[in-house]
């Protein structure tokens, strides 16, 4: 049969999961294929977990062919079309930092005969086939059509964390993470669980698009309802804890510090780009600033912007979460506790698109996310091809003189501190521009401000790591410090730092597609000049 006839003949909601189907597969694949006894059949995971990842990338066009959003009761019914192939791709050179490490102790040991293969202790197939779940619940997110769903799919994302951060190293440090990691995730559930269960309470349906008639009939009348209300601001404050920002931030520096880099560096990313999914999501229940819909009626409702609570809650956990971010990040001595504050500022960067609220500050999110994820792989990156006596790399004086020894990382860690801290011409500045003109037009001048400040002041911690590599003298630690026996990680890091300079020639072709992604609908329009609801 003909594939494209095949595709015709699956249900819409079927359509749309193709991406996820195919991870679902590579991860069972990889999961038994971590059980052989063939070393070279071990060490292949990774590659098949890039080749997973890649074949989900392509059926992207198969799954959003013809009419493939029509009755799916999505919100969004494209969003996927932009966060699948993102969050995929940038999975892609995650994966490649932690190649040679996972199981590199027990592997030596089985090669130099010292001990006999033991299915039961080698967990690489373990790691990545999490690693690929956890991807697959972040993808899964832009296609969630009611509360359950949002909620099994975050938790979808979060589980496996829990336990890559735990088996993705050696030693007792990432155990110690991951235990922390693992008991706040559980209090930031159920804090966002507990707001779902107000907003069905408020409205009397699990189905986002009935939540979001529900809340607008709300609007007309008396308004939102407190009880919805208080339901929306709970599940943001649980969600803050996906994104890292204020006020369930405070877990970001020890466990980026415990983890294992290349985890740490998925840290960074997965979860933050699943968070910020999921409160697009339920912040378009709510009404951005010139979004309009039909109802079940047919009768087109406008929306001003998000109720002031929710506008105002939003607003604090912006300007909080840069400035604790930022000001967290210029008093660490450990590069990779900086990293977990660098992380904590820009989720407080973004949060400015959802208070923007417009669709522009939708798709300068999505942009922003993008750039975020290649920025932050890059640094972290050079950092796991590099190490000193088998041990990752975390102090300054470990990265000081890098140039010395390591000329080419040192580089690709200044370029990817250089787009962080939004300098032009790279991604982070053209990133960050385009998030503050749609800050502007709502309006949102103070926040601007805010944020200008704060890159500001980031830029002393930025261009502490930066400069160390490249200017300062080499140390005692750095001195001992060695390429890892894989290359891959190299690779990652040479493939994203000349990426924050590349993408920023395409960063208007990237921003079309976004908005692309979050208006061509046939449940949500983005005319601003639709009639207002009587």
């Amino acid at each position: 049969m003909n594939p494209m006839m095949a595709l015709a003949e699956l249900s819409p909601k079927l359509q749309l999961l193709l991406p996820e189907m195919v991870i679902f597969v590579g991860a069972v694949i990889v999961a038994i294929r971590g059980l052989s006894r063939s070393r070279s059949a071990r060490e292949s995971l990774p590659l098949l977990t890039c080749i997973t990842l890649l074949a989900s990338i392509a059926v992207v066009p198969l799954a959003w062919s013809a009419d493939g959003s029509a009755d799916t009761g999505l919100l969004l019914p494209r969003l996927g079309r932009f966060v699948d192939p993102m969050i995929a791709g940038v999975a892609v050179l995650l994966t490649l930092l932690g190649i040679g490490t996972v199981d590199r102790r027990i592997e030596a040991t089985f090669a130099c005969g010292r001990g006999t293969f033991d299915p039961q202790r080698v967990i690489r197939g373990e790691f990545y086939a999490f690693f690929l779940f956890s991807v697959m619940g972040a993808m899964l997110l832009a296609n969630a059509t009611d509360l359950i769903w949002l909620f099994l799919a975050i938790e979808l994302v979060s589980l496996p964390t829990y336990i890559m951060v735990a088996i993705g190293g050696q030693g007792t440090r990432p155990h110690e993470a991951s235990v922390k990691y693992f008991f706040l995730g559980a209090m930031s559930t159920a804090i966002f669980l507990y707001g779902f269960a107000l907003l069905y309470w408020s409205t009397g349906s699990l189905e986002l698009i009935a939540i979001r008639d529900a809340l607008a009939a709300q609007s007309a009348t008396t308004g939102i309802s407190t009880v919805a209300t208080i339901g929306l601001v709970m599940a943001i404050l649980g969600l803050c804890f996906k994104i890292t920002a204020v006020p369930m931030h405070f877990y970001a520096p020890d466990v980026y510090e415990g983890a294992p880099t290349h985890v740490a560096a998925f840290l960074a990313f997965i979860p933050k780009a699943a968070g910020f999914v999921a409160l697009v999501l339920l912040l378009t229940c709510v009404g951005w600033s010139g979004h309009s819909f039909l109802d079940a009626d047919g009768v087109r409702i406008a929306y001003d912007g998000l109720p002031t609570p929710i506008a105002a809650i939003l607003w604090m956990v912006a300007v909080i979460t840069m400035t604790l971010g930022n000001v967290g990040g210029l008093l660490q001595t450990s590069v990779k506790r900086t990293l977990a504050y660098s992380s904590i500022a820009h989720s407080g960067y973004m949060v400015i698109g959802l208070v923007a609220g417009s669709a522009a500050g939708i798709d300068a999110i999505l942009l922003y996310l993008l750039a975020y994820g290649v920025m932050t792989t890059a640094a972290f990156a050079a950092l796991s091809a590099l190490e000193r006596k088998g041990e990752e790399l975390n102090s300054f004086a470990d990265i000081s003189g890098m140039r010395v020894k390591h000329p080419l990382m040192a580089w690709m860690l200044a370029l990817s501190q250089a787009s962080l801290v939004g300098m032009p011409p790279f991604i982070g500045f053209v990133a960050k521009v385009y998030l503050f003109i749609a800050a502007f037009e709502a309006a949102q001048f103070s926040l601007v401000v805010v944020a200008v400040l704060n890159s500001a002041v980031s830029a002393l911690y930025y261009l502490r790591i930066a400069i160390m590599p490249l200017v300062a003298p080499p140390s005692a630690r750095s001195d001992e410090v060695t390429v890892v026996p894989s290359a891959w990680p190299r690779f990652a890091a040479v493939v994203c730092g000349t990426a924050t300079l590349v993408m920023s020639v395409f960063a208007g072709s990237i921003l079309s597609a976004a908005r692309e992604s979050t208006s061509q609908t046939k449940a949500v329009a983005t005319a601003m000049d639709a009639p207002k609801h009587p």
